[in-house]
């Protein structure tokens, strides 16, 4: 879950005065801009208020502050130096969380909300006490020491995940209004690939791998109201506020089932869903992982059936041109970020078996990966 990449650092100008960035331009190959024009889903209406703009990628095939590059390098030497690091991480939560507000989006009350709420009930018929998390998953993430395995980085997931939204579409007159373009073309392009590649006359059987709260979850059951949908995270916490929320929403055809597994090694049967997706997931992951969650979704999809990816996108102009502090306070709190940008998606899904792969930027600053199981 991508929840780190403001569009403003007034808060932290103080923080400049320490970035020596050089403005030194690093030798790349140039590659025409390509456009996209934006999907917008059969689900969706009234996005009057929203810019509508074309999609720009940038020159580049990633931003010049990720990868190998000096200027990651020197990034990451920042990073490492633990005192700055921290303030790195608290400049990154604050900024975070006043961006949100700015935005209308109440993340302090949501969060007391969850906290003070029955959620907790939840965790024992949600968690898998023998499951052995991966190493890379006990890393801090998006400035919670714990990263993702606490109440707190649970209880703030959604107000996160919107302010996310509405800085993909900051001209949206909501996080509603955004939603309609980030989900509804997300969703939107699932549906048209899966309808001109697969064989299989409809989508029965959903996982949503990394589903964390439930948030693209929802989207998905709403979007197939037949479907069997399944959400799969690693973090018993986020899946226990994904389950009190389904609880104490309107209840659903099918309800959604929630299940605590590896993502990398679910222990489901082969051969049982015909869409796996990862939404906002993979760029938590080292390459390591990219590859062992595209293995394991061939595996569990069906002939005919798809995963999809969708997530920051390496060639996002807007990304490509983020400045020094908003990177830097970026790459602070997601620390396989490089290797996420390193990592050739589709090549990926390639070698793992997939076919019929298609990748498309489905809002400024997010693209969807497509695949198909022969």
């Amino acid at each position: 879950m991508a929840l780190y990449t403001p569009t403003s650092h007034s808060k932290l100008s103080s923080l400049q005065q320490h970035q020596p960035f050089s403005t030194k331009t690093i030798p790349t190959i140039s590659k025409p801009r390509r456009t996209y024009v934006p999907i917008v889903s059969s689900q969706v209406s009234n996005t009057q208020g929203v810019n509508m703009a074309k999609y720009e990628e940038g020159q580049l095939d990633r931003p010049r502050w990720a990868g190998e590059t000096p200027l990651s390098r020197f990034v990451a030497t920042i990073i490492s130096f633990k005192p700055l690091y921290s303030i790195l991480k608290f400049g990154a939560r604050q900024v975070l969380i006043s961006t949100a507000e700015k935005s209308n989006i109440p993340w302090r009350d949501m969060t007391k909300e969850i906290l003070e709420s029955d959620v907790y009930k939840e965790m024992e018929s949600i968690q898998n006490t023998s499951l052995v998390y991966p190493d890379y998953y006990l890393n801090p993430f998006h400035a919670y020491d714990e990263g993702n395995l606490s109440w707190l980085a649970a209880a703030e997931a959604e107000a996160a995940t919107m302010s996310m939204v509405k800085r993909a579409i900051p001209n949206a007159s909501s996080v509603d209004e955004a939603n309609q373009v980030v989900r509804g073309n997300w969703l939107q392009a699932i549906d048209q690939h899966y309808q001109m590649h697969s064989a299989n006359s409809m989508i029965k059987d959903i996982l949503d791998i990394g589903c964390s709260i439930g948030v693209s979850t929802r989207f998905l059951a709403d979007k197939f109201p037949s479907a069997n949908v399944t959400g799969l995270d690693l973090s018993p916490y986020f899946l226990a506020v994904a389950q009190f929320k389904e609880k104490n929403t309107a209840s659903r055809k099918n309800s959604i089932n929630w299940i605590h597994a590896n993502g990398e090694a679910t222990g489901l049967p082969s051969k049982s869903f015909d869409l796996v997706s990862l939404a906002y997931v993979i760029h938590e992951c080292p390459t390591r992982a990219i590859v062992g969650l595209v293995k394991e979704a061939f595996r569990l999809l069906r002939p005919g059936g798809m995963l999809t990816l969708t997530d920051n996108s390496p060639k996002s102009k807007i990304l490509q041109e983020l400045s020094p502090v908003l990177f830097t306070l970026m790459k602070s709190t997601e620390p396989f970020l490089d290797e996420y940008y390193l990592t050739d998606v589709e090549e990926t899904m390639r070698q793992a078996g997939f076919v019929n792969i298609k990748t498309t930027l489905t809002d400024p600053r997010h693209r969807t990966v497509m695949g198909i199981v022969p």
